[in-house]
């Protein structure tokens, strides 16, 4: 893989994508791997390159389209609490700022359906955000936080049962979540769409 540069010192990239989730079969399709989802989807759309194993993950780069940024959208392969191994050092290889890095990542205190982007915030107990944290040295990165509801309790086991089981919702409202997010993901990178 390419990790060209447009002149001396310049950063190889005008953003890194991150998708949060866990690899393997037996994940594929839960709640918690939505941001996996979310960042396949936005490869496919910008049709950049296949997937090259680099830094614990999957990433590909390459430009949104002609003439238009340059990205790169990383899938950690490293079991969501250990995101940050994957991201900071695929950050540190693209130079890319912290404000520039999107994470895409399931969010239980969203209904599901919501949809909300914002720069930093807190970590609401969830590990992949704990990880990112500790590796990128703050929180302040840009999120794409994709509800996915909450089960009716507080049981840590349950809640995490949960999260890591298949969506019971209608698969065309599921796949309707996932193109919205999307575009929420890409508005961010061509510049649409504000971090506040």
């Amino acid at each position: 893989m390419r990790l060209g540069r447009s002149a001396a010192g310049a950063s190889p990239v005008d953003w890194l994508v991150v998708g949060l989730g866990n690899p393997g079969s037996q994940y594929a399709a839960t709640r918690h791997n939505i941001g996996f989802e979310v960042a396949s989807a936005l490869a496919a759309r910008w049709q950049l390159p296949r997937a090259k194993r680099k830094f614990a993950g999957l990433v590909t780069d390459g430009r949104t389209g002609p003439g238009g940024p340059r990205v790169a959208v990383l899938l950690p392969q490293t079991y969501m609490n250990e995101s940050g191994r994957s991201a900071g050092p695929a950050r540190g290889a693209y130079r890319v700022p912290l404000e520039r890095i999107v994470v895409l990542h399931d969010e239980i205190d969203l209904p599901f359906g919501d949809i909300r982007a914002r720069m930093g915030g807190g970590l609401a107990g969830h590990n992949g955000l704990k990880s990112l944290k500790r590796e990128l040295g703050s929180p302040d990165f840009g999120r794409v936080r994709i509800g996915v509801d909450r089960p009716p309790t507080t049981d840590p086991d349950r809640v995490a049962a949960y999260v890591l089981g298949r969506f019971s919702e209608p698969k065309g409202d599921v796949q309707d979540l996932i193109e919205r997010a999307t575009d929420t993901a890409e508005r961010i990178v061509l510049g649409e769409l504000d971090l506040a």
